[in-house]
């Protein structure tokens, strides 16, 4: 089988896994219309298992990690009377409260990924909760396909008030200091938005590539705001400049970040859009970003 690297696939290739991944085509039409890249030795099989998430050999920070804390908690749902569940951890030796930082996930659920951010964001010495949304529907089942298929049910709005919640639960923790900021990708991305246009007293956000709330929610925002997009992702970035005008008009506090050659997704390392140079850039910047807004 030939090794396929990334810089053999053609862009084409990475925007219809990106209509795949945002439900914008059926599995069946992705697999028909990706079956005429498998040419010069590729196959169709091989093609699929490299641009296929691979959750088992890109954990940056494994869940028995001793330098940290974690455990899965459950907190009040506002929508249907149950709980959410989610990941809460924190570095091992706190000796003081810490920020807070609410992590959003894609489209798909608390996947094995953003369980890793968040135990990152641990690591980087915050208390982190990763809420999963697809807790009222049996939570994240194990697979991306059927996590898109169960959060497809599920109405974003009634998202939104968990993910606040979420915010509620860890602004009021005994280890947190007060500070709660909230970092999201994609479907997170719009997620950490919306609770800067939501919550009056939200410290700090940062989407990567989010939508964009409507300009007439933008007076309401208070939180500074830490934007990452990715240059190739069109779909996302077309309404981005009308984000923009709002946000300066009404003098608010953002700054945000074009990645160049980039695709949406650039952040997830378990996928073959991942760029490490660009994601470790954001990365740094989202972390000294809230160093200087939560602590």
């Amino acid at each position: 089988m030939k090794e396929i690297r990334k810089e053999d696939i053609k862009q084409e290739v990475f925007d219809l896994y990106d209509d795949y991944a945002h439900n914008r085509v059926s599995r069946r039409e992705f697999v028909q219309k990706l079956s005429a890249y498998a040419v010069g030795g590729l196959t169709m099989a091989s093609l699929m298992s490299f641009l296929m998430p691979d959750y088992q050999g890109a954990v940056q920070v494994k869940a028995d990690d001793p330098r940290i804390k974690s455990q899965y908690i459950n907190y009040q749902s506002p929508k249907g009377g149950g709980t959410i569940k989610a990941l809460l951890s924190m570095p091992a030796d706190a000796e003081k409260n810490l920020g807070g930082i609410v992590v959003v996930h894609e489209n798909r659920g608390l996947n094995p990924h953003i369980e890793d951010v968040a135990r990152r964001a641990a690591l980087a010495g915050f208390i982190s909760l990763a809420p999963d949304a697809l807790t009222p529907l049996g939570g994240y089942p194990g697979n991306d396909d059927d996590g898109r298929a169960l959060q497809s049910k599920r109405d974003r709005e009634e998202m939104l008030e968990d993910f606040i919640a979420a915010y509620d639960y860890l602004k009021a923790h005994k280890n947190c200091n007060g500070k709660v900021g909230v970092v999201g990708f994609c479907f997170g991305g719009w997620i950490s938005n919306m609770m800067a246009v939501r919550i009056p007293d939200l410290k700090a956000a940062v989407p990567f590539y989010g939508g964009q709330p409507a300009s007439e929610d933008v007076p309401n925002i208070n939180a500074p705001l830490l934007l990452h997009f990715a240059e190739l992702d069109t779909r996302v970035n077309e309404g981005w400049p009308a984000y923009e005008e709002a946000l300066k008009e009404h003098n608010k506090e953002y700054t945000a970040f074009m990645y160049e050659g980039t695709n949406h997704g650039f952040h997830n390392d378990t996928t073959p859009r991942y760029d490490k140079v660009a994601a470790e850039l954001a990365w740094k910047r989202t972390i000294d970003f809230f160093n200087k807004k939560l602590k």
